[in-house]
């Protein structure tokens, strides 16, 4: 469902988006959003998220907590309901799409994508789509006997989780114990079912932003990107790959999201193997990765899923040139993180941009901003982005 009327922001007819989730890739959701007047109200287990900072109002709530979720929505009646983490009471959204509400891109793609099941059972038993080897388990005798079946190194993750969160990759037996505990602590939803996962010989890894519109569906430049325990570092645009790998990526990309339904964006990951290409995962949503494209296209993926969520065209994505994003990560415990030598940052590499994502808190490892950079190559604009995140002191 689109709007064909925009009403004011805080006026009596205004247009309402209720983010569930409010993170930083929501705070430019909700930044995006805004250009077009709408009214944000976000949501997160946390206060002083870092897109309640810039939204008209907003709630502290666990996203699983299905009645507070319910009587929420019902309560401010948003015509726009954007999930944008991994653990939501998505049955609840199934229901209240049934009766009327707008789910972003539907209930269903939400619910199916949230559990890695859910999705991986659509695209490889289904769609019939190449993917890694895998087994899902719900126990430890399972898991170990999984792990005979799959073969060593493989990977475990929680059906439901995000950024490496209860991830591990298991390369010797004396890993298994360790793994296990790991994915039944550090899920988005606690213990129970994990995915096992084989490993597949690939050279490399992309992100390819997927829209689809009303004027159809469309591609961004892949993406590549470095991962370490599970979670990005670094990202780049264009990701060099043969024209075949890349047109099968996309053909790949429109079955999905065509069987998904529902306007908006998707972030699909997929392994690269020569010209052969295998489904990994899909978030329908903005990627993290794809925070370089704040500063490689005309229009980043924030802006371009809030125009197909609108029911606006998307047009021609126009790509400036090679980019790179470098993640600004915190390691400590501090409810007053600041930050130093931004100046000399910004003076290693010409038009370097940076977002500190203003996170209220840190306890442990945890992404704090982005360094984002733009070069004659795209080996070049990761080192810009590396040595511009290598100058800012964290202060806790």
């Amino acid at each position: 469902m689109s709007v064909s009327i925009f009403g004011s922001a805080k006026s009596k007819s205004a247009t309402k988006a209720l983010l569930l989730g409010s993170g930083e890739l929501g705070k430019e959701i909700a930044i995006e959003l805004q250009r077009f007047g709408i009214e944000v109200i976000a949501a997160d287990s946390y206060e002083n998220a870092p897109a309640m900072q810039i939204a008209h109002h907003h709630y502290v709530v666990s996203m699983l907590d299905a009645a507070k979720l319910e009587e929420i929505i019902r309560h401010e009646k948003p015509d726009f309901i954007i999930p944008e983490v991994e653990a939501i009471a998505t049955d609840t959204l199934v229901q209240l799409e049934q009766q009327g509400f707008n789910v972003i891109p539907s209930a269903r793609a939400t619910k199916l994508t949230m559990d890695r099941e859910g999705i991986r059972r659509l695209v490889a038993e289904q769609l019939l789509i190449p993917t890694t080897p895998y087994i899902f388990v719900d126990n430890k005798a399972q898991f170990i006997d999984a792990i005979d079946n799959i073969g060593l190194p493989c990977v475990i993750k929680p059906v439901m989780s995000s950024s490496g969160k209860g991830q591990s990759v298991i390369r010797t037996h004396a890993d298994v114990d360790n793994a296990w505990q790991h994915s039944q602590e550090a899920g988005r939803s606690g213990a129970g079912r994990v995915i096992l996962e084989g490993f597949i010989d690939f050279d490399y890894e992309i992100t390819l932003l997927t829209i689809c519109a009303v004027d159809g569906i469309h591609f961004c430049a892949p993406i590549g990107h470095r991962q370490e325990k599970g979670d990005y570092r670094e990202s780049w645009q264009p990701q060099k790959m043969p024209e075949q790998a890349l047109k099968k990526a996309q053909d790949i990309a429109r079955k999905v999201v065509t069987e998904l339904g529902g306007y908006g964006l998707f972030g699909m990951e997929f392994f690269i193997k020569g010209e052969h290409v295998y489904f990994n995962e899909v978030s329908p949503r903005p990627h993290d990765t794809g925070l370089v494209t704040l500063l490689s296209q005309d229009s980043s993926e924030f802006a371009l899923h809030v125009r197909a969520i609108l029911g606006l065209p998307i047009g021609k994505i126009a790509q400036y040139g090679p980019s790179a994003s470098c993640v600004i990560l915190g390691q400590g415990k501090s409810q007053d993180i600041r930050f130093s030598h931004i100046k000399e940052a910004l003076n290693e590499a010409p038009g370097a941009q940076i977002r500190l994502f203003a996170k209220p808190e840190i306890n442990g490892s945890r992404r704090l901003g982005v360094a984002i950079t733009r070069a004659s190559t795209t080996e070049q604009a990761v080192l810009d982005a590396k040595a511009v995140v290598s100058k800012i002191n964290i202060l806790y």
